[in-house]
């Protein structure tokens, strides 16, 4: 890659600000009406290699003139594919709209090329028929295209950014990106969503793997690499065969309070611009067309609504002049907003809401009668219009053909083109990262007879991690990745070609003894929310991986570690357990890559030496969550920039300390409901299986009905009513998992205040649930029975009753009480409680 420019080779350290001197800490609501905060000089003004036309400008201020308030506001929704239709399209004329993760054409998950095609060039040629809304202005798609064209089937899946990271490579990533592009526009789509500049500083949190390091220059220059790889360079810029790029998210997601997704940012001023600000330096000096907007707050603001990050810093001062889009009903977040609702988000400097579900077209009504009632002015509604369609016309949407007759619309070879997943099995090699290397194990001869192990060896979805296909990455099997490869095939087709031996055995059962085990095994598929975890310890409470590692290694069996992981994790057992130990990160569809690098050439000589190096510090304990290089007290285990190659001195020959030190004895109650339910939890009624939030304090929903009543203080509990038409269930949940492990540990109990309002007839069970067949459910019957009718009682019940529900890693919902005919019961006062555990209460 070209040398970056000067603006992009050294971040100014100048005056400390604290937020705390700024409106925008305060109240997103009065925010406006206090004095406009000066912004410090430490934030640059950015010098886009973009430059602004006056042709363009003139074109916009024409288009402008034209439009109907309607129009103009229909330009700043974004809908969801799911959730709207062509006759939607022609009738409203959206701006833009996308798929989710997860969100295919027809809702079909095996789509082919031409259905993708087909869809946007509906959609484009609806929102140009100007016989319903009298808008001839082109549409635009949008997709998260995070790790290479991720929703479509056959797609050449790169490693995830974390992996990326490690290769150190800003050339390798414009190639990457470059890729992505040409397979994007093969499918017709517009738009991606991508990079993400994070700079993560807790490794707890569940987007760990979608940021490139814990330093900010990496994220930086990659920024710029990626951009420019996207939108393309000189001439090429955003041509038929590039994609118009979005940098997200603004601002300091990466750095939330305990790695909680979608927290708060504690960062002072200028940190949050010397860490989490120097991805937009990158890619706003590259030219990036579009900012997407992040879930989370900023000292208690959330950014959606924040005018002073999204207008004062981002627009005026750093003098971004593309749009800014929201997350998925990010704007619904803003402390008075609802998803259908939100005139703050606009005013603080959002330009296009995100609005997926059918949110859209109460959204849209509200916004227009926004504007007319003046609570949305006219020049910031013109200005966010202006912003949306310059982007447009710098990137030829009014001048080029439509979707499917542009020059790659509809190529299915693109899509996975063996040059593409050329360049992926590069990265998947560069992106390895060796910590451990004992007696010069590695690399390995072809020739021997080797072992496959684990459950990551032929597990294509699990190597691939989260944002693969679905959302989540989960639901998937080998065969939704034709022409990808496993570890496994990769390690096969080499062995094979030798004249070695390799035999593939998920739980190390062999037939015959080999000469060396590879075992590959790590972290399931997650994204966002999901993937947050309480500590670091890998396998927490359920060593079933370590397990395998220490049968293999009691049998006399090298043991080769390939870790699959979206963060660093306290690995030490596994570490001490493996002889070698290679940090494989998420590496996408090119599971041979790894081969390249473990197996030597038949000749004896290496055939690819490790490249990777740590971009993120390898933890020492699992509660050291935010070891960041620079720390004032830097002791990882393994530092950043850590990486052995062949040859190197094995510095973990010696074994480590495998002990965990508990910091659970000062672990408070966790309350669920306490005279209201508690966030982030929520209260939902129904059919097993099927509830709905509750929203008011009268409200049936199928079997259930419920009313707030009064235990202790006014309305601090909520009498049910089971009526026996149907099994039926209460349950407090949340979007996202907790992880309760800590909470098993500390002996905590799940405690509920409960009277029976009428005599117990038929069963009742507590549960705990998981996710999609996942759960551990306790029979009460008898507990209840026991109980007075009309009385309130205290019922506990330990944590590890449940331990089935996945030991408690992930739990969506840690009540779900079970009626199975008519009862009346009320309930209050739900909790974790540590400490309070007895033992034989799970009879």
């Amino acid at each position: 890659m070209p040398s970056l420019p000067p603006s992009l080779s050294a971040r100014p350290l100048l005056g400390l600000a604290l937020c705390t001197a700024l409106s925008a800490c305060g109240d997103s609501q009065h925010s406006q009406n206090t004095a406009t905060p000066a912004v410090p000089d430490f934030w640059p003004v950015i010098q886009s290699e973009v430059s602004r036309s006056e042709a363009i400008e003139q074109r916009v201020q024409s288009l402008l003139a034209n439009m109907t308030l309607e129009q103009k506001v229909a330009q700043t929704m974004q809908p969801e594919i799911r959730d709207i239709s062509i006759e939607d399209m022609r009738r409203y004329g959206f701006g833009s709209y996308l798929n989710g993760g997860g969100a295919f054409p027809d809702n079909n998950k095996h789509a082919s090329v031409q259905d993708w095609v087909k869809l946007a060039e509906a959609m484009y040629q609806a929102s140009v028929d100007d016989s319903l809304d009298g808008s001839r202005i082109p549409t635009m798609w949008g997709t998260d295209a995070v790790h290479g064209h991720n929703n479509v089937i056959g797609a050449t899946l790169f490693p995830h950014n974390i992996g990326l990271g490690a290769a150190h490579n800003p050339a390798l990533i414009e190639k990457i990106a470059g890729a992505t592009a040409k397979e994007v526009a093969a499918t017709g789509i517009d738009w991606i969503f991508a990079p993400t500049v994070a700079v993560t500083r807790d490794d707890r949190w569940g987007r760990t793997y979608e940021a490139y390091s814990e330093d900010p220059d990496i994220v930086r220059d990659y920024a710029y690499a990626i951009v420019k790889g996207l939108q393309g360079r000189d001439e090429a810029f955003l041509s038929e065969q590039q994609v118009i790029s979005t940098v997200k998210h603004f601002l300091g997601d990466g750095g939330t309070q305990n790695g909680d997704d979608q927290g708060d940012n504690l960062a002072t001023e200028q940190q949050l611009f010397d860490i989490h600000a120097q991805g937009y330096v990158g890619g706003l000096t590259a030219g990036a067309q579009s900012v997407m907007a992040s879930f989370n707050s900023w000292h208690g603001v959330k950014n959606h609504g924040n005018p002073y990050l999204l207008t004062q810093v981002l627009k005026e001062r750093m003098g971004f002049d593309g749009f800014v889009v929201g997350d998925w009903n990010g704007h619904g977040q803003i402390p008075g907003c609802t998803n259908e609702s939100c005139p703050a988000a606009i005013n603080a400097g959002l330009d296009m809401y995100m609005v997926p579900t059918r949110a859209w077209k109460p959204l849209l009504e509200n916004t227009i009668a926004q504007v007319k009632a003046g609570q949305i002015s006219q020049a910031r509604l013109d200005d966010a219009v202006a912003r949306i369609l310059r982007v447009k016309l710098r990137a030829g949407l009014f001048d080029k053909p439509s979707p499917a007759n542009r020059a790659l619309a509809g190529d299915s070879s693109l899509i996975g083109h063996a040059a593409h997943r050329a360049i992926a099995r590069q990265a998947v090699r560069e992106s390895l990262v060796l910590l451990k290397n004992k007696d010069q194990l590695l690399p390995l001869s072809p020739q021997s007879r080797i072992l496959l192990a684990g459950d990551g060896a032929d597990n294509i979805g699990k190597q691939s991690g989260g944002w693969t296909i679905t959302w989540q990455g989960t639901g998937n099997q080998n065969s939704d990745f034709p022409g990808a490869t496993s570890v496994y095939d990769g390690i096969q087709q080499a062995v094979d070609a030798a004249g070695g031996q390799v035999e593939l055995a998920p739980d190390g059962q062999y037939s015959q003894a080999p000469d060396v085990a590879i075992v590959v095994f790590g972290e399931e598929p997650y994204a966002e929310g999901n993937g947050d975890l309480a500590n670091l310890e890998y396998q927490r409470g359920n060593k079933t991986d370590l397990a395998l590692l220490k049968k293999l290694q009691s049998q006399g069996i090298p043991v080769v570690s390939v870790f699959i992981s979206g963060r660093p994790m306290w690995v030490n057992p596994e570490l001490n357990a493996s002889d070698a130990f290679v940090a494989a990160w998420l590496p996408g569809s090119e599971g041979g890559g790894i081969a390249d690098v473990l197996l030597r050439r038949t000749d004896g000589s290496v055939h690819h030496d490790f490249k990777g190096k740590l971009s993120f510090s390898w933890p020492a304990s699992p509660d050291q969550t935010t070891v960041n290089r620079h720390d004032p007290d830097y002791q990882p285990l393994l530092p950043y920039g850590f990486g052995l190659s062949y040859g190197d001195k094995d510095v973990l020959s010696a074994p480590l300390d495998e002990s965990v030190q508990t910091t659970n004895a000062a672990l408070a109650p966790l309350s669920l409901f306490e005279n209201d339910i508690k966030a982030p939890w929520q209260l939902s009624i129904g059919a097993i299986g099927n509830t709905q939030a509750v929203i008011s304090s009268v409200q049936q929903q199928g079997p259930v009905s419920l009313r707030t009543s009064d235990w202790k203080i006014q309305e601090d509990s909520r009498r049910l009513h089971f009526d026996g038409s149907a099994p039926g269930e209460v349950q407090i949940g949340a979007s996202f998992p907790q992880d309760l492990r800590a909470y098993v540990e500390a002996n905590a109990s799940l405690h509920l205040a409960v009277k029976l309002d009428s005599q117990l007839q038929s069963p009742v069970t507590l549960a705990m649930l998981c996710g999609e067949n996942c759960s551990s459910a306790l029979d009460i019957s008898a507990r209840l029975a026991a109980l007075p009718v009309g009385e309130w009682h205290s019922v506990s019940v330990p944590l590890q009753c449940f331990n089935q529900a996945n030991h408690l890693a992930r739990v969506f919902s840690p009540f779900s009480l079970r009626v199975q005919g008519e009862l009346h019961i009320s309930i209050a006062d739900i909790r974790l409680l540590p400490g309070q555990a007895e033992a034989n209460q799970c009879q």
